[in-house]
């Protein structure tokens, strides 16, 4: 090792790193530093151009060195700007994200998609099943929406309506799907419900404390589903069907009728009947029209197919069902209950074999298979 050519480059080094930008102190460090490595590593070949290479290995631990003191006074500032010990302030900004997240630039179907996914934490799938559409066509919706709001400034939140949408859909996968999301949704619309003077607004919320009142009693202990018809009404939660009925009342007197005040009005009729016999169901078909001219959703004339078989028997209820297109979901199930109840035990247990095939989760499928063995051990008496 040549130390006198170290020594007589170390100046010239030291004068480039200044120049370059680097402190006096800090170049030292980082001249030392070179000279270091190259003890170590010239042995095995001198490089062509010492100089050079000395002031290439230099310059990078100054930057090093830099980086490394700069993170650090970082780390120290944050220290500094910590808060003291003691309770977190009370600020929750979920309801904000999602009227973020309902951005202008989206259509109202990609928004709720996005708010769902990114807020919500539901899976691509359990939003196709809500949408009615394959999975893949929900991933490209998702995929889509994400680029157009990338690099979107989002100061423009989206609408209440979109919004509320987002709400309902995410309450309905918490009370009957694979996430437990319901008692967020409720908190979530209390929020926007004391924040927007909003019959919509009280509707959606009436709508979820009336469904939820059930939910103790929607699955027996081992699991398995009650039907509405069949479940305990006295561990209804009253509290909750009484405010909920008093808030749809309020909001229904605005008379500015939306979607989501019809659907409570269905519900508070059914938790206003002390017994599944003593249900309204004339009135509750009523308020299925209604809901259908609200929004031609044929869930929702899926479901007044149901209601007209109890109000009007259940070869009405087949009829209304034939104009329905027979791939909806649960379609099979609602026509193996009408056929059931019209005596067609052999067609009714088929279709509840085809409803479970079909069957969004597995409570749901094991109900309908042992419909479908209840049925076929009738039959064989």
């Amino acid at each position: 090792m040549n130390e006198a050519l170290l020594r007589s480059l170390t100046p010239s080094v030291l004068g480039i790193l200044v120049r370059r930008g680097a402190d006096f102190a800090a170049a030292e460090d980082a001249v030392q530093d070179a000279l270091v490595e190259a003890v170590r590593v010239w042995p095995a070949g001198l490089p062509r151009d010492p100089k050079g290479w000395l002031v290439t290995v230099a310059w990078r631990r100054f930057l090093d060195a830099r980086r490394a003191d700069a993170a650090r006074r970082r780390r120290e500032d944050l220290v500094d700007e910590e808060p003291e010990p003691g309770p977190a302030p009370a600020v929750d900004d979920t309801l904000q994200l999602y009227f973020l997240c309902a951005h202008p630039s989206l259509t109202p179907s990609s928004a709720v998609a996005l708010t769902l996914r990114a807020v919500g934490g539901l899976t691509t799938r359990q939003i196709a099943q809500a949408y009615l559409v394959p999975e893949a066509t929900m991933a490209q919706r998702i995929s889509r929406a994400k680029r157009t709001v990338s690099g979107v400034r989002f100061d423009q939140p989206g609408d209440v309506a979109t919004v509320l949408r987002v709400l309902y859909l995410v309450f309905n996968e918490g009370y009957s799907g694979d996430v437990d999301l319901a008692a967020e949704a409720i908190r979530l619309t209390r929020q926007l419900a004391a924040a927007i003077d909003h019959p919509e607004v009280a509707g959606l919320l009436a709508l979820m404390l009336l469904h939820h009142a059930r939910r103790a009693t929607r699955t027996a202990p081992d699991g398995s589903l009650v039907p509405l018809a069949e479940q305990d009404r006295g561990r209804w939660d009253t509290k909750s069907i009484a405010e909920g009925i008093g808030m749809l009342q309020a909001a229904l007197a605005r008379d500015r009728l939306g979607e989501f005040q019809a659907q409570a009005a269905i519900a508070a009729l059914h938790a206003d009947a002390l017994t599944a016999e003593e249900t309204d169901w004339v009135q509750i078909v009523e308020w299925y029209d209604e809901l259908a001219a609200l929004t031609d959703s044929p869930v929702v004339r899926l479901n007044r197919a149901v209601a007209v078989g109890e109000a009007d028997g259940p070869r009405a209820g087949l009829a209304a069902l034939e104009a329905l297109d027979a791939s909806l979901p649960r379609h099979a199930a609602v026509a193996a209950y009408l056929h059931e109840r019209d005596g067609d035990l052999a067609t009714a247990a088929r279709l509840y074999v085809e409803a479970a095939q079909k069957a969004p989760n597995l409570a749901e499928r094991d109900y309908l298979t042992r419909q479908a063995a209840r049925l076929n051990a009738r039959r064989c008496r």
